[in-house]
């Protein structure tokens, strides 16, 4: 989708020593104008954040506005560490994800779950706690601030200026200045959702399992505004980008720059892992990888075009049960490592057809299927250097089936369907960018090497049977299994407005068993 704003570095004042940076590929600018009375920078963004540069990316919030805001909150310090707090501080800081389900509902009846997953980071001294969605696809760090008084700032945890001994006012270039003062803003637009914000020099830490911690000066945007939608419906309380550093509007901006300067981190890379069960939490791991979470060697692939600022890796070829698509087949197609997405995203020319590729019709007419047990398609991902991704049907699809009744001669056909994301042609990176969220993250380890350029694959170790018989997860979705790969988007029109939370302190537990989701019903 076209960004829905643009500013260059020519548009921007000058009475001020106005400056500016082009974005990559989307003249996103920057530029300072405090002695101008008009002190905000405007960043542009589309309805798929991800793809517009220099903002946090957040893509699971700009699709889960289509969600109902009912969601459980399952908390990864109430569930079993294994022996992870024995760690040795000095080589990992590893901090457990909780996990945030957001049910998409129709005709009352939940047919998929979207999911986030958030941890703790503390902001100065003393320090302040806050959850945060750590995010390759964005490149700033941002909180609410105490000075937004809105109900949806004050849903959320609110940084505290006046409590931080090591807090420093400052504008976007670092210039320090008085809390009095007039300040830089910047006013970050996404297509469902906006803050406005200024600029404070923080100490960020990171803490981890058994006592370890990581801290860096980063600069930091304090909203004053967030925009009711999509931020109220959720948990966490801000973002941190794991971008490269040309995602940020400086290197200061920059988390992972920053963090390089860290005596606490022997290595300049951090791993992600995405459990499937919610008796033993999702992690972030950074200064190394957890090599206790991954069965096979890592596989490890360069950052296609880093100057963009993207995990982007190069895509030789992507099949469906053994057909190539055509869509990549003149070596065009790239992918984009995500955190903050829960599906897979697909190019907008190539949905169509994947849908198609990936359709399967049930036998029978039963009342209730859960698609992610019923057989279906490989979707096979070749990447630059012949490292082969796999996803099957319990990875893409989504949970809940679809009844089509032809309405002529009353006749019924249920279909499983995967759960795809349109990536708009329009983007920065092009017309054949691919998105991996969160079904390539569960399945693939994943560790992210600012330093020299480069993302490791690797098949995740996922609990066995003995980490989940004591305290069974029972997954929202209805089907017995923990696994969230059926998540999914259905329109506006699909969706109950029920507004339900759950949290789950003390238990990981979400519900009593229930049956498979319904089939959703259509008439042609």
């Amino acid at each position: 989708m076209v960004p829905v704003a643009k500013r260059k570095s020519s548009d921007l004042p000058s009475c001020a020593g106005g400056r500016g940076r082009a974005g990559a590929g989307a003249g996103a600018g920057v530029g300072r104008a405090g002695r101008c009375r008009t002190s905000t920078v405007a960043l542009s963004r589309n309805q798929l954040p991800l793809l517009s540069p220099k903002q946090p990316s957040l893509l699971l919030l700009a699709s889960t506005l289509w969600l109902s805001t009912r969601f459980s909150v399952v908390s990864a310090a109430a569930t079993p560490q294994e022996d992870l707090a024995n760690l040795d501080p000095g080589e990992l800081v590893t901090i457990p994800l909780d996990k945030q389900y957001v049910p998409v509902t129709r005709d009352g009846v939940t047919v998929a779950h979207k999911t986030a997953y958030f941890g703790k980071v503390m902001l100065g001294a003393p320090a302040q706690n806050f959850s945060v969605v750590f995010d390759t696809g964005s490149g700033h760090v941002f909180l609410p601030s105490s000075a937004c008084t809105s109900s949806t700032c004050q849903s959320h945890r609110r940084y505290e200026r006046s409590l931080s001994d090591t807090a420093q006012d400052i504008n976007y270039d670092g210039e320090v200045i008085d809390i009095d003062d007039e300040h830089d803003e910047v006013s970050i637009v996404y297509g469902t959702g906006e803050i406005l914000g200024q600029f404070v020099e923080e100490t960020v830490c990171l803490p981890g399992y058994g006592g370890s911690e990581a801290c860096s000066k980063v600069r930091v945007i304090l909203a004053s505004e967030m925009s009711e939608e999509p931020f109220r419906a959720f948990e966490f309380d801000g973002v941190i980008g794991l971008g490269l550093e040309p995602l940020a509007l400086q290197s200061g901006f920059s988390f992972l720059s920053m963090l390089a300067n860290s005596p606490s981190l022997t290595q300049a890379r951090f791993g992600y892992f995405l459990s499937n069960v919610d008796t033993v939490p999702s992690e972030i791991s950074f200064g190394g990888h957890d090599s206790r979470r991954v069965e096979t060697p890592l596989s490890w692939e360069p950052v296609h075009s880093p100057d963009m600022g993207y995990w982007q890796v190069k895509i030789r070829s992507i099949s469906v049960a053994g057909k190539e698509l055509e869509v990549c087949a003149d070596g065009g197609c790239t992918a984009i490592a995500d955190t903050g997405t829960s599906l897979l995203g697909v190019p907008r020319e190539a949905m169509r057809h994947m849908h198609v590729q990936l359709a399967r019709k049930v036998p029978g007419d039963p009342e209730r299927v859960d698609c992610r047990h019923f057989d279906g398609p490989q979707i096979v991902v070749e990447l630059s250097s012949g490292l082969q991704l796999k996803l099957g049907p319990e990875d893409y699809s989504r949970a809940a089936s679809m009844k089509v009744t032809q309405n002529s001669t009353g006749r019924s056909q249920v279909f499983c369907r995967a759960s795809l994301m349109p990536v708009e042609a329009g983007t920065p990176l092009g017309p054949k960018a691919w998105i991996f969220g969160e079904p390539v993250l569960r399945k693939y380890y994943t560790v992210y090497d600012w330093a020299l350029h480069k993302i490791g694959f690797g098949l995740a170790v996922q609990p066995n049977d003995e980490d989940t018989t004591s305290t069974a997860s029972v997954d929202p979705a209805g089907s017995g299994s923990s696994s969230s790969s059926g998540s999914g988007i259905v329109e506006p029109s699909d969706q109950s407005q029920q507004s339900l939370m759950r949290r789950h302190a003390s238990s990981s537990v979400l519900a009593t068993p229930e049956a498979p989701p319904a089939p959703a019903i259509v008439h042609i």
